[in-house]
């Protein structure tokens, strides 16, 4: 079984328009309403798929997820060896050391099921993790971007089913831009 992170995109939608729709939620009313209020609206699943951020945290996840799958075929291995000496040998034994071996196998199989199991609900937790990070960092961006350039209000393209904008309603490079400008001064 090839373990396989559920990647950190595919999350964002759902996770991105409930923690950015949280923080939008405290805009008064009569800065949503006003005429001539500013509205635009963000990919923020195209911003962690271009900021430094969202491809370290795909490249730490895809180092992770490397070593845990070493792990699993170094197991793999053990059983595959355990099964191969059982079926070539298995005649030659005697009944007592036959079934021995044969209950030996199927522990390290559920031994290996166990592991696999623990080692997809850690990367899974380490993927909620970061992507949790990632986003909250996008969502302080786009508030600050949002209150210093005057907008009312800023949704998420894909959380908001936003089924039309127009592409000068479209902040998503500019909020990359930002995104990556406070990236490296939090480095310095």
């Amino acid at each position: 079984m090839r373990m396989t992170p559920r990647g950190l995109l595919p999350l964002l939608a759902a996770a991105a328009g409930g923690l950015m729709a949280l923080s939008w939620s405290a805009l008064p009313v009569h800065a949503q309403s006003g005429p001539g209020a500013r509205v635009a609206f963000v990919d923020v699943q195209r911003v962690l798929a271009r900021a430094s951020a969202g491809v370290a945290a795909r490249e730490q996840l895809e180092r992770e997820k490397a070593a845990m799958q070493k792990q699993v075929d170094g197991h793999r291995g053990e059983l595959e060896k355990l099964r191969d000496e059982l079926e070539k040998k298995g005649q030659l034994l005697s009944a007592d050391v036959r079934r021995e071996k044969q209950e030996t196998l199927e522990r390290k199989v559920r031994d290996v099921r166990r592991l696999v199991d623990d080692l997809q609900k850690e990367l899974q937790k380490k993927e909620q993790d970061l992507l949790a990070k990632v986003l909250q960092e996008v969502t302080g961006v786009v508030q600050r971007f949002g209150k210093e350039k005057g907008y009312a209000i800023i949704v998420e393209k894909r959380g908001a089913s936003v089924v039309y904008g127009a592409p000068e309603a479209d902040l998503t490079e500019e909020i990359i831009r930002v995104f990556e400008e406070d990236s490296k001064k939090a480095k310095k």
